[in-house]
């Protein structure tokens, strides 16, 4: 039997010809690291694509969690990993399952500033208007957890274009636009005035 170790070590490393040996050799392709991390969700930490591409086509659960709740297809959203969160999708990503923090891959992704990832989700079936268990949405969190800058700007519109509720308060009453203004966030708060939204 092939060590798990050294499947996740070469998934790590995009070794893609060592993986396909490993797996070939009896490597139980979901083994769990220490951390609880599969071979395919090391690969995605790493961003090596070649890994992540050949262990899903021999199918690698994209939506295996590890300790803390990440599965490759949600740190694929996360992490701005375009090319494998692609491959997850069309793998079978499961767009309702949420982090740690009780959100869907959305919300992470517009927080950590990745608009092509924003720009992908929006044309799945994924809840826009999804609540986190902060009380946030993918849009609060653009507005609450970002400088305003022009990554920000680029997935609130993104966000807004595709019908995210400009007026859906945090678990204060506290509006996007609200949010917008109190941190001076000009350029935000015109689109969501465009937008219709209310202080």
């Amino acid at each position: 039997m092939a060590s798990e170790t050294d499947l996740h070590q070469a998934a790590a490393a995009n070794d893609a010809v060592r993986v396909e040996t490993l797996l070939e050799a009896g490597a139980r392709i979901d083994a769990r690291d220490g951390a609880g991390r599969t071979a395919l969700l090391v690969a995605t930490h790493a961003d090596a694509v070649d890994a992540a591409r050949l262990l899903i086509a021999r199918g690698a659960d994209v939506n295996a969690r590890d300790n803390i709740q990440d599965s490759p297809y949600l740190y694929a959203a996360a992490e701005g990993r375009l090319e494998i969160l692609r491959l997850t999708l069309k793998a079978g990503a499961d767009l309702k399952s949420v982090n740690r923090y009780g959100g869907v891959g959305l919300i992470p992704a517009a927080h950590h500033g990745h608009p092509e990832i924003v720009r992908e989700l929006l044309k799945t079936d994924i809840d826009i208007d999804h609540v986190n268990r902060l009380g946030w949405t993918a849009l609060l969190e653009t507005i609450i957890l970002s400088d305003g800058g022009p990554t920000h700007i680029e997935i609130l519109k993104l966000l807004i274009d595709a019908g995210a509720n400009v007026n859906l308060a945090d678990r204060d009453g506290v509006t996007p636009l609200a949010h917008a203004r109190q941190r001076g966030y000009r350029e935000m708060a015109g689109l969501l005035e465009a937008a219709g939204a209310r202080n």
